[in-house]
């Protein structure tokens, strides 16, 4: 596992203007959400009875704001907007992941430089279906989950109970989106490598303990560095703190690149 974890360092540290593109793309889907959600939200915010003397509006307010949602189309734009913007990112978020597999896949086996855009124009086709269908099988368990979720929190006689179904629901959800991941980043890999995806998805299963393990090991890395520098920005107030959170999004989008080369060292190791 220490070797996958080096190579992968080795593989990532060689992409790091890919790193850094990265890091913009997602810096520029979090600028847009905090203004759509800042320009949808805050209005709203001003409005709410939040003093204790205005309780009683409390009841006036929730009434309007349900009719406003369900017997008017003032949400009818959001939704496009929202609707647009998710159709956008599952557009343009398989095309970084083809390039940046390709160019793992051709710097490990030949060397000498990234090959970025010809990953996009050889291998988007089957990335991006692959990352469509990851994303539907991800998405599907909300269908039984939401449901029993509401009804949970409109019939829960204690919190215990809410709390225990809602963490319950919550672990198994992302337990599932978890596996989903590792196997179809396999066949994603598959794809752009020439392998074939179902060949590198049986390499996959058959390594699937080290496979997961490592995968563990630098999500759970990732996670406890977040909490560091987290409880480091409250703890040291002042511009250590700010430059700290500030950094801490490009160093993720860089664990991020290292552990899909660390995951992609294992699955082509012999």
């Amino acid at each position: 596992m220490r070797s996958h974890i080096a190579q992968g360092w080795r593989l990532a540290s060689k992409h790091m203007h890919l790193v850094l593109l990265l890091f913009l793309y997602q810096l520029l889907w979090g600028v847009i959400l905090y203004r759509l959600i800042d320009s949808t939200v805050a209005p709203l915010l001003r409005r709410f009875p939040g003093t204790p003397s205005s309780q009683h509006a409390l009841h006036p307010f929730m009434t309007e704001a349900q009719f406003h949602l369900f017997k008017t189309e003032l949400i009818t734009p959001y939704l496009w907007v929202i609707g647009g913007l998710f159709a956008a990112r599952m557009l343009i978020t398989p095309l970084f992941n083809a390039g940046l597999y390709y160019s793992l896949h051709h710097e490990m086996r030949d060397g000498g430089g990234t090959r970025f855009l010809e990953g996009i124009r050889k291998a988007w086709k089957p990335v991006m279906l692959l990352y469509w269908l990851e994303s539907a099988l991800v998405l599907a368990p909300a269908y039984w989950l939401l449901p029993k979720g509401m009804e949970l929190v409109l019939h829960s006689t204690s919190l215990a109970d809410l709390a225990t179904g809602i963490l319950l629901g919550a672990a198994c959800w992302l337990l599932w989106a978890g596996l989903l991941q590792l196997l179809f980043l396999a066949m994603q890999l598959g794809a752009v490598t020439g392998d074939g995806m179902f060949r590198t998805l049986g390499r996959a299963a058959s390594r699937f303990l080290s496979y997961a393990s490592l995968s563990l090991l630098m999500w759970g890395s990732g996670l406890l560095l977040s909490m560091v520098i987290s409880g480091l920005s409250v703890w040291m107030a002042g511009l250590i703190a700010l430059i700290l959170h500030q950094s801490f999004p490009l160093l993720r989008t860089l664990i991020k690149v290292w552990t899909i080369a660390s995951q992609y060292n294992c699955l082509q190791s012999k």
